[in-house]
């Protein structure tokens, strides 16, 4: 039985089918993604997008779909599905699924009268190529298949409307052709496994519009390219594979290279090998020799802060701490470039924000654990360096106080956190001073330096790390902890915030903390009762009257209500990790719970993977990036941490 199957009238109902997509990638941050039902629903969708790196720093949507038509006796039946104006949907391929399934490689399976014909969709691990596999499972009379491709050759973020610049050309090749729309763009070659007839009929396809794009108050309507269509006759249990990609290929070998991909791949047959399979997708090779971990898809690329929080989820929870090297080795070099004030041309963007050596500090605590013999030998060294930083004052926007041991950091007029939304250039959430994560994570790492120094014999620097510590958990809890029994969020001057958010979890969830049980347990307790929901933490309580229940309106709306209200999942890692600090054994079944919640959104959103954050009240409706690294990673971790109380 498949893990992730939709049946026939899950997929013709386009109220269900349109708002679950499937997302297919490459470790070079070229992606395939469309709905279940084949249909775009934003401009961020395509068969082929890619990065176009000597162009620019964005994806690039190249191949935006492939209708498929079945047709015996003269009658036609179009297996495609656009959207155009008046909510009309034509052709209306649709209707003929029969089932779709993606355990292995998503797979679609059409019925129109006696022919049933699988296709499958497979996306290269290594290039930016695109492969389709289509079999005859059944027929009772001669059957012929075209193929139309629908091209757009843009940014992601833009989109493409008929114009008279388009080089409407091709070349033969072997067994298909090549074009390019655009002088400075790769040409794309298409390609099947056996010769089939090229009708060369350029013309636009007008008005194609994404239903989610026009829900959400973005632009939705473009114009898309056909140069022509491909036709061939296909007989009963035969296989005609296509490939669409930058480079040409021996089609001789597309039979074989299907196979070899489809047998690398772990089935998506459960929850954690869901989880698991989403996380290789975030690897990020550029081909330097370098290794980093994407944000998420479908927009964002390498980020400091998020690489470093799912480093450790999306390596060592899945037993692949050789990544977790290759990544962090990758990124080392370039974070002593910003410590010693060297410029460094980097796909590790943002590097520069003020908790980013924290969250590196973690991510190697992570490590450690796994093997503190392999830690000490290739990272202990920048361990301490880091916290010489630090102590020495060097950080531009990370400043320690020797008076009290704590850091602090400048977020008036900037967002210097994780609570990162701007509006009119400034933040939404001001946060600056001290802030309690920061502070959960310094002290964390003062504490782990000093375990490190005394594992190497450093006795002297141990001694130091240790009252640097003890001063900064003193002043941690005089600072943050309230009467009513939770943490301030932050502190600066003689302003406390009051408002009950997640970062206070940190104090709690982190393997040193500054707190006594009976305080982990009320923080515990705070968060539980206020901000846990079914599908992440609430980023602000629903007493606060800034609290926003939904993700909704204009953008300025949005942006006020992203951190004033909305679930991330990716919290729930260090809450499960905090609840069972506190309960251990007696909060497994919570812990469970939690995990069982997380479960249904494998079939929502981003089908098999985890989005970047929710709607905090019922019906709890993704939003943001559908495949995000941290939610992914920390629901691994979590899953981890669980495993090891069984």
């Amino acid at each position: 039985m498949s893990y992730l199957k939709f049946d026939k009238e899950l997929m013709i109902n386009l109220e269900y089918s349109l708002y679950r997509n499937v997302l297919r990638t490459n470790r070079r941050g070229a992606y395939q993604n469309t709905s279940i039902s084949g249909c775009n629903t934003t401009k961020y969708q395509g068969l082929l997008v890619m990065p176009v790196p000597y162009m620019d720093d964005e994806n690039h949507l190249i191949l935006s779909s492939f209708d498929e038509t079945v047709i015996q006796h003269g009658a036609e039946f179009n297996l495609g599905i656009h959207r155009y104006a008046g909510d009309h949907y034509s052709p209306k391929g649709h209707k003929y699924i029969r089932e779709f399934n993606c355990d292995s490689v998503p797979k679609t399976i059409y019925r129109i009268g006696g022919v049933i014909l699988s296709k499958e969709i497979m996306f290269s691990s290594k290039e930016n190529r695109l492969m389709i596999r289509y079999t005859l499972l059944d027929a009772h009379s001669p059957t012929t298949i075209r193929f139309k491709p629908f091209l757009a050759f843009r940014k992601i973020s833009q989109l493409t409307h008929e114009n008279d610049q388009v080089d409407r050309s091709y070349r033969e090749v072997e067994n298909g052709i090549s074009t390019c729309m655009y002088f400075g763009y790769p040409e794309l070659f298409m390609q099947f496994n056996k010769k089939p007839e090229f009708i060369y009929h350029p013309d636009w396809y007008r008005g194609v519009e994404y239903l989610q794009d026009l829900q959400s108050g973005d632009t939705f309507q473009e114009d898309l390219y056909v140069p022509g269509y491909f036709e061939m006759s296909i007989a009963k249990e035969e296989e005609i594979i296509f490939s669409a990609g930058d480079i040409l290929v021996d089609t001789s070998h597309l039979a074989k290279e299907f196979d070899y991909e489809i047998y690398t791949r772990v089935p998506r047959s459960n929850f954690y090998n869901c989880l698991k399979n989403s996380s290789h997708q975030f690897k990020y090779m550029p081909g330097n020799g370098e290794q980093y971990l994407l944000a998420g898809y479908p927009w964002f690329k390498v980020r400091a802060r998020d690489q470093f929080i799912a480093l450790p989820g999306c390596t060592l929870a899945v037993d692949k701490a050789r990544d977790f090297e290759k990544s962090m080795d990758s990124a080392i070099p370039h974070l002593r470039n910003f410590m010693a004030d060297k410029p460094s041309k980097s796909f590790l963007k943002q590097i520069e924000d003020p908790d980013v050596l924290l969250w590196v500090v973690w991510a190697l605590q992570q490590y450690c654990k796994e093997n503190k013999e392999a830690f000490i030998e290739k990272y202990s060294a920048f361990l301490f360096e880091i916290i010489d930083y630090i102590v020495a004052g060097r950080h531009p926007n990370l400043v320690y106080n020797p008076e009290n041991g704590l850091v602090s950091t400048y977020g008036r007029e900037v967002a210097v956190s994780w609570m990162n939304a701007m509006l009119n250039g400034s933040p939404v959430i001001p946060r600056s001073g001290y802030l309690v994560e920061f502070n959960a994570l310094w002290y964390n790492a003062l504490k782990f330096g000093q375990e490190i120094a005394l594992e190497t014999a450093a006795k002297e620097v141990a001694d130091t790390l240790e009252e640097k510590s003890r001063l900064a958990g003193n002043s941690f809890t005089e600072t943050f902890l309230n009467d009513a029994g939770y943490l301030y969020d932050y502190v600066d001057g003689y302003y406390k915030d009051p408002n009950v958010r997640p970062n206070m979890i940190f104090a709690v969830s982190l393997p040193y903390s500054p707190l006594e049980r009976g305080q982990k347990k009320s923080v515990i307790d705070f968060v539980t009762k206020e901000l846990l929901t079914a599908c992440g933490i609430r980023s602000l309580t629903p007493k606060s009257d800034q609290f926003h229940p939904h993700y909704a309106g204009t953008e300025n709306e949005k942006k006020l209500a992203y951190f004033n209200g909305m679930a991330f999942p990716w919290l729930l890692g260090p809450y499960i990790e905090a609840y069972l600090n506190v309960f251990h054994m007696s909060g497994l079944s919570l812990a469970d719970r939690i995990m069982m919640g997380m479960e249904g959104e494998m079939q929502n959103d981003c089908i098999g993977s985890i989005s970047e954050f929710y709607d905090p009240n019922p019906p709890f409706i993704a939003h943001g990036g559908y495949s995000f690294a941290m939610s992914v990673a920390e629901l691994l971790r979590a899953h981890r941490i669980i495993r090891s109380f069984t």
